[in-house]
């Protein structure tokens, strides 16, 4: 009785831990993004998205976290990645249930989806500027970010090295672009200005 125990505790734990979080990126059985997104309807009481997370927060929960990911794939087929020994409690996208090239094409999928993250009013960088959102250079980042996971999602679809190598690249230049621009500066104080 003890064991048994035992494994409906693991799966609950399992399924209020990582449902919400499987559910919230899609990763259900189809690995396609989807169509077009759902427009509300006026009266609706659709609310407007409110944010959390500062842009540093974003950036480490979300957005580092899903572009390693991609990036290990450019050096090591994540194909010849072992499944950790229990899948379901492993920390390593790689090797979890949704493990080898379907790590790689979630990660790229989540990394279109945070893209819209970066774009809501109201976010603030870690020093307290708001997120220049309206500086006409952002918006064309952003879009070079989803391109470029966008990239990475149809090099994992093709589990081929060179394609994800390039995807890897391009999307390595999408995220120094706005880098470059807003992060690397000399004192914490002078970035997103």
């Amino acid at each position: 009785m003890a064991k048994w125990n035992i494994l409906t505790a693991r799966a609950i734990l399992f399924c209020l831990t990582w449902g919400g979080t499987l559910t919230l990126a899609g990763l259900c059985d189809a690995q396609v993004p989807a169509a077009s997104p759902a427009k509300a309807k006026p009266g609706t009481g659709a609310q407007a998205p409110k944010v959390y997370a500062n842009l540093a927060q974003l950036m480490r929960g979300v957005l580092f976290p899903n572009s390693n990911v991609i990036f290990f794939a450019q050096n090591d087929n994540p194909a010849d990645v072992k499944p950790a020994k229990d899948p379901s409690l492993a920390t390593d996208p790689l090797a979890n249930t949704y493990g080898k090239w379907a790590a790689v094409e979630n990660s790229a999928l989540a990394l279109s989806e945070a893209a819209n993250l970066l774009i809501i009013p109201g976010r603030k960088c870690s020093n307290g500027l708001p997120v220049p959102i309206n500086n006409p250079d952002w918006p064309k980042f952003v879009q070079g970010l989803r391109d470029a996971s966008m990239e990475a999602y149809k090099a994992a679809q093709s589990k081929n090295m060179d394609n994800i190598l390039t995807a890897a690249g391009d999307l390595s230049t999408a995220c120094s672009n706005c880098h470059d621009k807003w992060r690397e500066k000399a004192d914490l104080a002078d970035r997103c200005k």
